[in-house]
């Protein structure tokens, strides 16, 4: 149960979800539960008593006082709460709805019933805390996995020291299934790192010399040592934990609504508990012949206002999108705030960058076309020896697909022409590799067909005569191809790509990957111009997912913003709404899966919660309900929707 405060309970998503009777986190319950026990044992040994007909229970005052002893344990912590309440013009919450049933219980002699409504609530207050703390123990544990000590090199060997005592420029060790503990860069040559719990991926990442390392990675087959390069507290990782923790405060629509109403229903339905006693009073003196009990219609009024409590609501809904957010997260998927979760389910247009996003963002040779004699190892040869003396990014995707056996000699008098491409001597042969405008310069013909390649081509000729091709290219994502298939079947129209590349490129890709639109040859405000159009075409809610910093001005202009491959993003994490850690597109079909069985959770806790309450709320107006069943139908709900609120953290996706 939640503690239903007159501004509509205080949220699990808050950093502590209630500050009344227990702290949830760092405040033993042990309190509680002894004085939960000692109240249930008083009162069964009571009920035993009294139907065993002991003589000396019989007496009206001792049966009052043991009561009364069973009813402090868990009656005296409620009572000073509502109190406390009432001091700060707080009158309408659950504390006062318990605190006036209980004492109307004992006022009217049902004396058993005023314990059990104040001992269930209490029980349902110990599940309440024990659920939120351990889905906030999860989402801390998934995320929060920095080692507290780390292994400094030192002149006199290796030192370990706490982690926080690392400075910016020490070196640190991590062995072999060792967690490593704050960001930094490979010193050591190739290893591999265990991801998972910052990317949700359980596929090992190979990272090179000089490449980035991440706290929270684990190594996986050697030894390696890092160069620190963030402290302790400003790691990736701990920028992930407080996007999580910050998120949990977001609100979505539907707590909002639940916060205005728990403002007005609560004094609502203290005002008709009272006409539940006060209207048959009033019926009597006008009509003689109905006989007007006072204790029956209290005994009805009572039931009203226990079961009227909105705890399941209050406690539920919170909490289903506190489990979404953690459920998100496990799979590498940040959201930031529950609101976001409730959005994506609206989604029916996503927009896509395609660099980056639905292309590796790394050039890499595609295709080697020489001419008739000459054989693509030795084209790929003479061009790469060449490209070797460039920095441009097409010679760095050239000169890597060149094994190391094929180097034969190095280039002489090389000369790099801007914007056309390089010229040089290799045993004694004059090569030229570039652009169709570097051949045309030194007048050597190529075939025609060259000029139809929609992508990047390194055109090469030796002593003056055309010798072929090769294509150089941003290759597809694996699963490119498969998150548009996911993301129709989540319901999403309209899949487009928005490019800076040539239009045939984004074309060709756009046919590979079966997305309809695709628009090229745009400069980052055509993009917003392009993405204002589409958003002006009918009622679209449209999802925006680019690399979070090229693409700023349209992921703020889209109603959710995704950034791909955010990881240690400084401006992705910024920018987006939705930070997909990994570099996989399938996470976003997926993220839209997410959000639509978190608010399907949630409408059925609604609905589970306002159904059972009215149907009890009727029959205790009609004096078929007891307090018993009031108790038990207000604690069986709250607990069935925490225990479904809950179930998304396990669910796979």
């Amino acid at each position: 149960m939640a503690h239903c405060c007159s501004e509509g309970a205080c949220s699990v998503a808050s950093a502590t979800p209630h500050t009344h009777t227990h702290e949830i986190e760092g405040t033993s319950q042990k309190g509680p539960i002894t004085r939960a026990l000692i109240s249930f044992f008083l009162l069964m040994a009571g009920i035993i008593l009294s139907a065993m007909g002991v003589s000396f229970f019989e007496n009206q005052w001792i049966r009052l006082g043991w009561y009364l002893v069973a009813y402090f344990p868990v009656g005296i912590p409620v009572l000073k709460e509502a109190w406390e309440a009432m001091w700060k013009k707080d009158v309408f919450n659950e504390f006062t709805l318990m605190s006036v049933a209980t004492i109307g219980a004992f006022f009217i002699g049902e004396y058993p019933e005023g314990v059990a409504v104040m001992l269930f609530y209490s029980i349902g207050e110990l599940f309440q805390d024990a659920a939120v703390s351990r889905a906030r123990r999860n989402i801390g544990a998934l995320l929060d996995v920095r080692p507290e000590k780390a292994s400094m090199v030192t002149e006199n060997g290796i030192k370990t020291i706490f982690s926080e005592e690392v400075r910016v420029g020490d070196t640190v060790e991590v062995k072999a299934g060792e967690r490593v503990p704050l960001d930094g860069v490979m010193l050591s040559g190739s290893a591999a790192f265990n991801t998972s719990a910052l990317t949700g991926e359980s596929v090992p990442r190979h990272i090179k010399k000089d490449e980035e390392v991440l706290a929270g990675m684990i190594a996986v087959d050697s030894v390696c040592r890092i160069k620190v390069t963030r402290p302790f507290g400003q790691s990736a990782l701990t920028r992930i934990l407080e996007l999580v923790q910050d998120a949990t405060e977001r609100k979505a629509p539907a707590e909002h609504f639940i916060r205005k109403f728990a403002r007005i229903y609560t004094p609502l339905v203290t005002l008709l508990a009272a006409l539940i006693v006060m209207l048959p009073w009033l019926w009597s003196l006008v009509n003689p012949e109905f006989t007007y009990l006072f204790n029956d219609w209290l005994y009805r009024g009572l039931v009203f206002l226990v079961i009227s409590c909105p705890c399941a609501l209050v406690i539920s809904i919170p909490l289903g999108y506190f489990g979404g957010i953690g459920a998100a997260s496990r799979q590498g998927i940040l959201f930031k705030g529950g609101n976001y979760l409730d959005v994506i389910t609206k989604i029916n247009t996503v927009v896509m960058d395609k660099t980056g996003t639905l292309t590796k963002g790394v050039f890499e040779v595609q295709d080697i076309v020489p001419v008739e004699g000459l054989s693509k190892d030795e084209l790929l040869c003479t061009v790469a020896i060449l490209e070797s003396q460039s920095n441009h990014p097409i010679a760095k995707a050239i000169v890597p697909s060149l094994p190391d056996n094929m180097v034969s000699s190095l280039p002489m008098n090389v000369r790099e022409v801007a914007g056309q491409g390089m010229e040089g001597e290799i045993d004694g042969k004059n090569i030229l590799a570039g652009n169709i405008k570097l051949l045309h310069a030194n007048g050597v013909t190529y075939p025609d067909e060259v000029k139809d390649i929609p992508e990047t081509t390194v055109l090469c000729a030796i002593d003056g005569k055309y010798a072929g091709y090769i294509i150089v290219a941003d290759a597809p994502k694996e699963d490119a191809k498969i998150a548009v298939e996911e993301l129709r079947k989540t319901g999403i129209k309209d899949i487009v790509i928005l490019s800076g590349d040539k239009q045939a490129i984004v074309s060709k890709l756009a046919g590979e990957l079966g997305i309809d639109h695709a628009y090229g040859n745009l400069l980052p405000e055509g993009k917003v111009e392009k993405f204002e159009e589409l958003m002006r075409t009918g009622a679209n809610r449209m999802a925006f997912v680019g690399d979070g910093i090229n693409d700023a001005p349209v992921l703020a202009l889209s109603d959710v913003g995704i950034a791909m491959g955010g990881l240690g993003s400084d401006v992705a994490i910024e920018t987006a709404d939705v930070i997909i850690q990994t570099d996989q597109p399938t996470k976003i079909p997926m993220a839209i899966r997410i959000g639509k069985e978190t608010r399907q959770i949630i409408l059925q806790n609604i609905t589970m919660a306002i159904g059972v309450k009215l149907a009890v709320l009727l029959l205790g107006a009609l004096g078929i309900a007891s307090l018993w069943a009031a108790v038990f139908a207000d604690v069986g709900v709250s607990l069935l929707g925490i225990f479904n609120a809950i179930r998304i953290m396990r669910k796979k996706f």
